[in-house]
């Protein structure tokens, strides 16, 4: 890798960290839910709500990324987010946060879809894998942090502009901006496009080729527990052992503690042993979290459930996410948009885990994710070795 390359992997990888601010929402909503009295399954509208964006904007951006070019994509993706951290900081009411998780999915959909395929070319395809799970580790980061930053505005008796536990916002916000401004002035350069653009049809198309649809609906379960136990681990903690929302919020920080650990780890077992042995280790580590999160009732064996699916939950999305687009490497931009769509399931997940949790309790939340755990083992086998 050239030196320009190298220097062009900052503001990219900061970019991955400003992606990990949609997963704020997960405590966000929590805490939303606390200050306006919501139930589980209205409150879990504000994550689906976030995730249901990537269903309607993924594949367009994909359309979009040929006509503008992937990194001016990247730069409205930053706008978009920077917009939607800006406007909680005026109130945390239910129209409020409506409209903010809404931009947040917009511009996380347009980032995801737009960031990853930039990546890939300024790696020029070597190393792919690993170096998107490195990515992930950085917006793992973000991830795990939201909570503590949260709890921090909670609890903190310094003066916070008012803002309680939205302090988050403005926080992130100012990290967007910076990370908008970096890559504005970083040059990268794109190969221009041969050959007409694809169609809608076209895209959608893609679909037909088997490990492209496989891997748009591992993503699906991968996100659909990613967000699950975002939203549902503080919620199990409060249910089984009695703790109160603040203390429950550090469930959330050890998912993306370990998340971000496996992340690290992952990109250099990726370059060291074959992708689907370690996928193979990662899910069985999620099934394993999810007999402790259905049986355990004590604090070590809920924390250790939420570690397991933490880290084995870690690398899903690069694995997947590789699969396809190497597969289909004159059709990037349209392979991408296809996969992050399938973040739809962070849509389709917190709202049946949110009608499973008021009828059964948090079993039936883990019910859910169990699912998505089934359908990640039946994948290993499309894994190339």
């Amino acid at each position: 890798m050239n030196k320009v390359n190298k220097l062009a992997l900052i503001p990219l990888m900061l970019g991955f960290f400003c992606m990990g601010f949609v997963d704020l929402v997960g405590i966000a909503s929590n805490y939303v839910k606390s200050d306006l009295g919501l139930t589980d399954s209205v409150a879990n509208i504000f994550p689906s709500l976030v995730f249901f964006w990537f269903l309607i904007f993924s594949v367009p951006t994909g359309m979009l990324m040929n006509k503008i070019g992937r990194k001016k994509t990247v730069l409205l993706s930053l706008c978009v987010t920077a917009v939607s951290l800006f406007i909680p900081l005026f109130g945390n009411s239910f129209p409020i946060m409506l409209i903010s998780f809404s931009l947040l999915g917009i511009g996380n959909a347009l980032m995801q879809t737009s960031l990853n395929p930039l990546v890939s070319t300024v790696m020029g395809g070597g190393n792919l894998a690993s170096t998107l799970t490195f990515g992930q580790f950085i917006k793992a980061i973000a991830s795990f942090l939201a909570p503590y930053l949260a709890m921090w505005g909670a609890t903190a008796a310094i003066p916070n502009l008012g803002l309680n536990w939205r302090v988050l916002f403005a926080i992130y916000l100012v990290v967007g901006l910076f990370s908008t401004l970096l890559l504005a002035i970083t040059p990268i350069h794109e190969e221009k496009r041969e050959g007409k653009a694809s169609t809608f049809v076209e895209c959608f198309k893609l679909l037909g080729t088997p490990i492209v649809l496989f891997s748009f609906l591992g993503i699906m379960c991968h996100v659909g527990i990613d967000v699950g136990t975002n939203t549902s681990a503080p919620k199990i903690l409060m249910e089984r052992l009695g703790m109160s929302l603040n203390d429950a919020a550090f469930a959330t920080s050890l998912y993306f503690i370990f998340r971000t650990v496996g992340c690290l780890t992952g990109s250099f077992f990726l370059r060291v042993m074959s992708n689907r042995t370690f996928f193979i280790i990662s899910v069985c580590m999620m099934a394993l979290s999810m007999c402790g999160l259905f049986f355990g009732t004590t604090k070590p064996v809920l924390y250790a459930a939420i570690a397991l699916v933490g880290y084995g939950n870690s690398n899903i999305f690069s694995i997947c996410f590789a699969q396809a687009l190497t597969s289909m490497p004159n059709k990037q931009n349209e392979v991408s948009g296809l996969m992050i769509m399938g973040l739809f399931g962070g849509t389709i997940f917190p709202l049946f885990m949110g009608f499973a949790s008021d009828a059964i309790g948090q079993i039936g939340a883990v019910l859910v994710m169990a699912v998505g755990v089934l359908y990640l083992f039946s994948y290993t086998m499309r894994v190339k070795k």
